[in-house]
């Protein structure tokens, strides 16, 4: 079976969920800064990657998913923040809308490299997983720095960091772990966790935009 269809289902995953995301913003922001902003999320992975085939080579087991999460996070992390001294990023919701933007331009070039790799059905199941578990994995991220923007205090990127390296953890050693019942269904309750804590996430700072209208200039 020929790679295009994993491909294309790659793109229109990823952009889906993109629209699915920032149309939520009440205040949407500059296409160039979210493209932008995307692309750093592409250049994370590409960074993520090299960390990792050193990692493998260390032979580390759970080791190596919890520093695999650490640099994946960070490097998504470090991806969305870009946004943040510019003039656009002017409200807490900004803050979930580029961490969830560099999160799928990660997701988008791993989906390709993986499936260039492993060809398909594989890449088509990975793509259906990862794509929106990247985006939830950084959800946390795009919480703390929005709610930086919205509080002050310079704790809230570390702690939202850390939750999400935990749960990136937690899911690296299910999906690698063998294969069950039991395991799908654990598996299936942290996704459904994180979709609840993302929704969460973006009620309040919707919420938020709702009670406090501001002109926005771009």
């Amino acid at each position: 079976m020929s790679v295009a269809l994993p491909l294309a289902l790659s793109v229109l995953l990823t952009f889906g969920w993109l629209w699915f995301f920032v149309r939520r913003d009440r205040h949407p922001e500059p296409p160039w800064l979210l493209a932008r902003t995307f692309a750093w999320g592409m250049v994370a992975w590409a960074v993520s990657a090299a960390f990792e085939g050193s990692f493998e080579r260390l032979n580390v087991g759970v080791l190596f998913l919890l520093l695999a999460a650490v640099v994946e996070e960070v490097t998504k992390f470090l991806a969305a923040s870009t946004a943040v001294t510019e003039r656009a990023f002017d409200e807490p919701m900004d803050g979930l809308v580029y961490a969830v933007t560099a999160a799928l331009g990660f997701a988008l070039l791993e989906n390709i490299t993986y499936t260039l790799g492993f060809g398909t059905p594989a890449a088509t199941w990975h793509a259906l997983l990862t794509t929106l578990a990247h985006a939830l994995f950084s959800a946390p991220q795009g919480y703390a720095l929005g709610g930086r923007h919205l509080r002050g205090g310079r704790w809230w990127r570390s702690r939202g960091l850390f939750l999400s390296v935990t749960l990136h953890f937690v899911f690296n050693g299910l999906v690698t772990g063998r294969a069950g019942w039991p395991q799908l269904a654990v598996l299936g309750v942290v996704v459904v966790l994180m979709a609840v804590l993302a929704s969460r996430y973006y009620l309040y700072f919707e919420e938020h935009a709702r009670s406090n209208p501001q002109p926005r200039s771009r």
